[in-house]
């Protein structure tokens, strides 16, 4: 293996900068965990100290930010675990809802933990722990130290799904010395797209190649067959859709529509997933809430204010509304919702996932839909044929097994 780069000039004001700041890095934890923003019981798993022993044997890292950059590696997991039935693999993020959620979503041979503040002192704790024979970053997020410190260790780096906007391009071109820096130690970089390419290689990347979303071969979401049962009877006799990971922006679609479903027949039904289940929500109609166990009545809302269950939801609905995709977050992951069988419908913003609902298109398993007139129309189309196409194309996604070979193949 090649001899680690020193660092730039950029890569040691930011290693400094971190270091200076480190000592605050407690006081900041515990304010947002006075806040309800922090695990009470994994808190410190953000300065490094670890919450689990390592595993003996091969152990694979993997990184992605948040609920959905986490969830997407699921399949890249379940096919590295088939070709090496002794590995296993760490699974970090940094949002406190993506624990929750991928909790009940776990590969096998798989611990999750908070990645670690990227400071020195933190990130060497962590690494001296773990000892990770490979290091995976995924979508959007590689931070610096983390990708120095794993570089100097001689840990094989590799970024997957690989994604900059043009607008992200331009916010970064500032610190382009830096961002050149740490992209040049990754052995492989994957972008999802063209346009992602050709950004990063103008942020420094020596080489690109593209390659589809893991997202669409991501194993099903985990659902509690018992609840599911009592949810089906709570529900029975309801026509039922589900807002999924949704925004303000989103909510207002979906609660116009299901006033107007609703008026025209009391059997229809709108599951409101809030993106985030802790946002103080007003709704202007009736609602049972999921917190507070109410059993649902005649009710045209049922609130599903709890995390990780998105799951049990797309398997009650008929058809899901992609939140996001009516704000400047632009969509989120819409193959969940499609690899069970649910008809997709999103609204005009979703560049983030702009390939991801194209290739649903392209099966005719998805809609965009431009208000809460055009969501009553799609809502009392044939919603079963578009799930249908939507499972069907999930099905055949490409497999991830070569890839997982190829990764393999290039840890320590």
């Amino acid at each position: 293996m090649d001899k680690p780069r020193s660092p730039t000039r950029a890569l040691r004001a930011y290693m400094m900068l971190t270091r200076m700041l480190a000592p605050l890095a407690p006081m900041h934890l515990r304010r947002r965990l006075a806040q309800g923003r922090e695990d009470p019981a994994r808190w410190q798993e953000k300065l490094g100290q670890a919450g689990r022993p390592r595993p003996k044997g091969r152990l694979i890292w993997l990184h992605g930010v948040g609920v959905g950059e986490v969830m997407a590696l699921r399949g890249l997991i379940a096919a590295m675990g088939r070709a090496d039935p002794r590995a296993h693999f760490l699974i970090t993020s940094s949002a406190r809802s993506s624990a929750q959620v991928v909790a009940g979503n776990l590969p096998p041979r798989s611990i999750h933990q908070y990645l670690p503040i990227d400071a020195p002192a933190f990130v060497a704790r962590f690494l001296e722990h773990w000892q990770p024979d490979l290091s995976i970053w995924s979508d959007q997020e590689i931070w610096p130290v983390c990708t120095l410190e794993a570089d100097r260790r001689g840990i094989p780096l590799v970024f997957l799904n690989a994604r900059i906007t043009d607008q992200s391009l331009e916010k970064k071109r500032f610190i382009k010395p830096l961002y050149e820096d740490v992209l040049r130690r990754f052995q492989l970089v994957l972008a999802q797209d063209s346009r992602s390419a050709a950004n990063l290689k103008a942020l420094g990347a020596s080489a690109v190649e593209i390659a589809p979303s893991m997202k669409s071969a991501a194993p099903m979401l985990a659902v509690d067959e018992a609840e599911l049962a009592r949810m089906r009877a709570m529900f029975d006799g309801r026509r039922i859709w589900v807002a999924a990971s949704t925004h303000p922006e989103d909510e207002a679609v979906a609660l116009a529509a299901q006033a107007q479903l609703f008026a025209d027949d009391p059997r229809w039904l709108l599951v409101l997933v809030p993106r985030d289940p802790k946002r103080e929500l007003l709704l202007d109609q009736p609602f049972a809430r999921r917190s507070a166990e109410d059993n649902l009545t005649d009710q045209p809302v049922y609130l599903a204010d709890s995390f990780g269950e998105l799951g049990l939801w797309y398997r009650l609905a008929d058809a899901a509304l992609i939140g996001g995709s009516f704000s400047a977050v632009e969509g989120h992951n819409p193959w969940e919702a499609s690899a069970l069988g649910t008809a997709v419908l999103h609204g005009p913003r979703i560049e983030n996932f702009a390939n991801d609902f194209n290739a649903l298109h392209m099966a005719q398993a998805a809609k965009e839909i431009t208000d809460a007139a055009s969501l009553v129309r799609a809502l009392k189309g044939d919603l079963a044929q578009m799930g249908l196409r939507g499972q069907s194309r999930v099905r055949r996604a490409a497999p991830l097994d070569g890839l997982a070979k190829q990764l393999l193949g290039m840890a320590k």
